[in-house]
């Protein structure tokens, strides 16, 4: 059903499939796609069918049919269930990693700094946001936000919802680690595991609880810098750090897997 309504070849996604509240979770979102207006069901139905043929349970959906929208979710759910969370700790890895490093760049260089950072997907030039976007298009925010949403799932360029009118989002690609695959075919690399035990190793690890640059490492530590790098490249080889280089510096946060080692938190299954 998702593979009718969001075909991968497709130029349009009905904007009900990505309702605001997915913020708060899957079932927030679920809730808001049952209570989706049934004319904006009509209106966004009516324009993927434009682009390519749907099925017939289709326009009873885009009628508001109650049973084809309770389909629709469990469709969610299932894929959610099957292909999301088994590996959830890699997906949310790259996503926290790039959030904690935008965090730190806001934090660095401000707002015009955190825009600046989005090249090549995306250009600053004060007041305009300039967007690799597949089609030609202006949005006109007249003062509202805009959600900057790292995504694990999105590629090559940022998406954006279609209706001007409603909140505002831009979902854009986080960098995976150049040896990322998905986990059916991922080696876990248990040698790098094992290589984690030891004192300083242990402090590295600790130490990342805050993001830190190489140098900010060394001097936390008061290590060598060349240390630091050997230690903080078995954490990566053992997916409990990432690295980021931003300009002319590396800087190191941990994964979800990371923190939740040292908390002693599994991390949710």
């Amino acid at each position: 059903m998702l593979s009718a309504l969001a075909p991968a070849s497709a130029g349009y996604w009905p904007d009900f499939l990505t309702p605001d509240a997915s913020a708060d979770g899957l079932e927030a979102a679920l809730d808001e796609l049952h209570a989706t207006p049934r004319p904006q069901l009509r209106r966004e139905l009516h324009r993927l069918s434009d682009t390519h043929p749907l099925p017939r349970w289709a326009h009873d959906l885009a009628q508001g049919d109650r049973t084809r929208t309770e389909e629709v979710a469990t469709a969610f759910r299932l894929v959610h269930r099957t292909i999301i969370m088994p590996d959830w700790a890699e997906t949310a890895g790259t996503t926290e990693a790039d959030r904690v490093l935008r965090t730190r760049i806001l934090r660095d260089r401000g707002v015009h700094g955190l825009l600046d950072s989005f090249r090549p997907l995306m250009v600053w030039r004060p007041p305009v946001l300039h967007v690799r976007y597949p089609e030609d298009r202006d949005l006109n925010l007249d003062g509202r936000g805009l959600r900057l949403i790292p995504s694990h799932f999105c590629w090559r360029m940022p998406i954006a919802l279609a209706d001007p009118a409603l909140p505002q989002v831009l979902a854009y690609p986080v960098s995976h680690p150049p040896a990322w695959a998905p986990a059916v075919t991922r080696d876990r690399r248990p040698e790098a595991l094992a290589a984690l035990i030891g004192r300083t190793r242990a402090r590295v690890l600790a130490a990342l609880d805050t993001t830190a640059t190489t140098g900010e490492l060394a001097r936390r530590l008061d290590i060598s810098a060349p240390s630091v790098s050997e230690h903080v490249a078995v954490l990566r080889d053992a997916e409990l750090a990432y690295s980021q280089r931003v300009g002319t510096q590396v800087i190191h946060t941990l994964t979800p897997l990371g923190a939740a080692l040292l908390s002693g938190d599994l991390p949710p299954q």
